[in-house]
């Protein structure tokens, strides 16, 4: 199955754009349970980051990922990376529900870590990885790559931040996935594992509503999931939708699904609207259905007029590069930890608020 159209191993590519010199930024990759690591290591590899070490406890899996990667190594354990004092930041995409505790000792050793989005499964785990930042002083720093490794998106956060559209007053994000079953692991189908549905996907558009609203906290004021379509799945959640209104009073509406057909190009037809007081954009992240089977589309409405950009290969993924200068700095110009702590808070309280429906 091509990569485009299997979403757990969409791994976006950009163009190298180091940020650091060779050898400056050592990173490890460790629990390679979801593709997205992939991702993870492209991001920061392009930007400058020297990969040394990888581990996962499927020993084949971790020597399949480093020969892939020139420069790596397999890790005989987590250990080992954790007491080596040139590794710098742990990426990890782990089965959801040990992302947090696995985020914990990472801190607890001195060193950042890049978890997968969801970043937690519950408010406990939440709690503590607060508690270890607070203490550590260490990154809790979150792949939300919907926004991050989408070139149309992190567009949009530029023009919005420019005020091309006035005051974001609303954000539809629509963020439908392809389920292909068989290709899934067991995890993916138990819901203490992978969170909900509204905790999992969910978590990036809650994530985005933040970041194109300005919004720093949110209510949710209705959310629903179901199982539609996947009766042999009972734990599974392939529809949910929820509403909220942020502290600035901008208002949310999602929906996530695991329903997309065979006959679309591409794993999902990801897609946002943003309104706002002086115009309106549109993004079709991945295909632009029945016109172009390419990605990132950007449609701007304004007073000047009707706009289509294809912005596909023209705004690069910076957040990989400010990431590793915010872990060397100290700094958080990639992303505030409170902002990837409220996304995650918000998708946690949505999916707990959620009625089932169907």
């Amino acid at each position: 199955m091509s990569q485009k159209s299997d979403g757990m191993n969409y791994a976006p590519q950009g163009k190298p754009s180091p940020v650091v010199k060779p050898g400056e930024f050592v990173f490890a990759a460790t629990h390679l349970d979801h593709g997205h690591i992939n991702g993870q290591c492209n991001g920061l590899v392009e930007a400058g980051a020297q990969l040394k070490w990888v581990y996962d406890a499927d020993t084949a899996k971790a020597e399949a990922f480093a020969a892939q990667r020139p420069g790596s190594k397999v890790a005989r354990s987590l250990d080992e990376i954790l007491d080596d004092a040139e590794v710098k930041l742990v990426a990890a995409a782990a089965i959801p529900n040990l992302r947090g505790p696995l985020g914990c000792k990472v801190m607890e050793a001195g060193k950042d870590y890049f978890t997968d989005k969801t970043p937690f499964t519950t408010l406990d785990q939440l709690d503590q990885a607060k508690a270890t930042v607070a203490r550590t002083g260490r990154k809790y720093a979150v792949y939300f790559s919907e926004r991050l490794h989408v070139e149309s998106a992190m567009y949009a956060t530029e023009l919005v931040q420019q005020g091309a559209i006035g005051q974001v007053v609303q954000v539809i994000g629509l963020g439908p996935h392809r389920l292909n079953a068989p290709s899934r692991p067991d995890w993916f189908f138990k819901k203490e594992q992978y969170g909900g549905i509204l905790c999992d996907i969910g978590s990036h558009q809650f994530e985005q509503f933040l970041t194109f609203t300005g919004a720093t906290d949110a209510t949710v004021t209705n959310a629903a999931v179901a199982n539609f379509n996947s009766p042999e799945y009972p734990e599974l959640e392939d529809f949910g939708e929820a509403n909220l209104v942020g502290d600035n009073g901008a208002s949310n509406y999602i929906r996530v699904d695991w329903l997309t057909p065979a006959g679309l190009s591409t794993w999902g037809d990801g897609r946002m609207t943003i309104l706002g007081t002086k115009g309106y954009i549109e993004l079709r992240k991945y295909v632009d259905i029945g016109r172009e089977k390419t990605g990132d589309h950007v449609y701007l409405v304004d007073d000047k007029g009707e706009h289509h950009l294809e912005v596909a290969g023209k705004v690069g993924f910076k957040f990989f590069g400010q990431l590793i200068l915010d872990c060397l700095n100290g700094t958080e110009k990639a992303m505030t930890q409170r902002h990837a702590f409220k996304a995650a808070e918000l998708c946690l309280r949505a999916q707990a608020a959620a009625r089932r429906i169907g």
